[in-house]
């Protein structure tokens, strides 16, 4: 079923990356070395990302050269409860480009859009960027950081979106881009090396947000359909598939648990105990990047604990 819900429009408020303007134009400040240096930059590119883990991409492509407001910024929240402020909208109202999922996820960024009458932005929509069809796909998933082809399809998007913006260091918008696809060949590479060793093992998870990721390993989802649509929906988990998904525990069908922290309740509590209970490993996942990590590392992390829990 395609997920659009109303609760997926809510979302957290984001930092921005900090900037000196002085009367010249604009300077970054760069903390390098023991005393730090400021450079004069070009055109500082206004950027306004709906979660840091796009924005943290656009920053690994843009550099210096972009000032980023990520909306959904906090690990410790659940990404679906987001209420608009002052500083978002006066944000989205300068940006040269604005980064969203689509897909239903993050509507919000278009309203937003629109209420602080900015036109002029270019818009990169991810599930555009991935050639997906919500609308022909009852199943679509519309977590795409964690599908890795999609990424690399982004970064070469934001980094033409930034070039638009600021021609001049359009080269170097490209070979970011071009680095940070190599990082994310690599995370293919440990992926495949899953997939080698434990095609088509069963696991189940709380959400459908890491099936891609999942399914790069080769693994097989043996969650209830109904189960994990009703807690990424919020709504209530029938008896009958609560006890279904409990019981691929107990009788021990399959080989991890992949759980998402940021949207936990009490029928993912007993989910996650069972699997505790039953010396199942459980693999954390989140929906915006974790405080003092970047997306790479982020990725990385979450592909090892995933292997090191399928290797017991």
């Amino acid at each position: 079923m395609r997920v659009s819900s109303p609760r997926r429009r809510h979302l957290l408020s984001g930092v921005a990356l900090l900037l000196v303007c002085g009367c010249g134009g604009v300077t970054a400040v760069e903390t390098g070395g023991a005393a730090g240096t400021v450079e004069a930059a070009g055109t500082v590119v206004p950027v306004v990302a709906s979660t840091n883990v796009y924005g943290d991409i656009v920053e690994r492509i843009g550099g210096d050269r972009v000032r980023v407001d990520s909306i959904i910024s906090d690990p410790a929240q659940d990404p679906h409860s987001y209420e608009a402020s002052s500083r978002t909208q006066l944000a989205l109202s300068k940006a040269k480009v604005i980064v969203e999922n689509g897909g239903g996820y993050d509507d919000f960024v278009d309203r937003m859009r629109a209420a602080a009458r900015n036109t002029s932005a270019e818009v990169v929509d991810v599930v555009e960027v991935s050639g997906k069809d919500p609308d022909a796909d009852e199943d679509f998933n519309e977590h795409l950081w964690y599908d890795f082809p999609t990424m690399g399809r982004l970064a070469d998007r934001i980094a033409g979106a930034l070039a638009e913006a600021a021609p001049e260091d359009a080269d170097a918008f490209r070979r970011n881009a071009g680095a940070f696809k190599d990082e994310l060949t690599s995370l293919q590479r440990d992926t495949a090396r899953i997939e080698a060793d434990h095609a088509g093992a069963a696991v189940a998870v709380t959400e459908p947000v890491p099936l891609y990721l999942t399914e790069a390993c080769g693994l097989r989802n043996s969650t209830p359909a109904d189960f994990s649509q009703a807690v990424e929906e919020g709504e209530e988990v029938s008896p009958r598939s609560l006890r279904t998904t409990l019981a691929l525990f107990t009788d021990r069908k399959v080989e991890a648990l992949v759980y998402n922290e940021q949207t936990s309740g009490p029928q993912t509590e007993k989910v996650r105990q069972a699997a505790e209970d039953n010396a199942i490993p459980v693999v954390p996942v989140t929906e915006t990047l974790p405080e003092g990590e970047d997306y790479i590392g982020w990725m990385s992390a979450t592909i090892d604990s995933l292997g090191n829990a399928l290797d017991r």
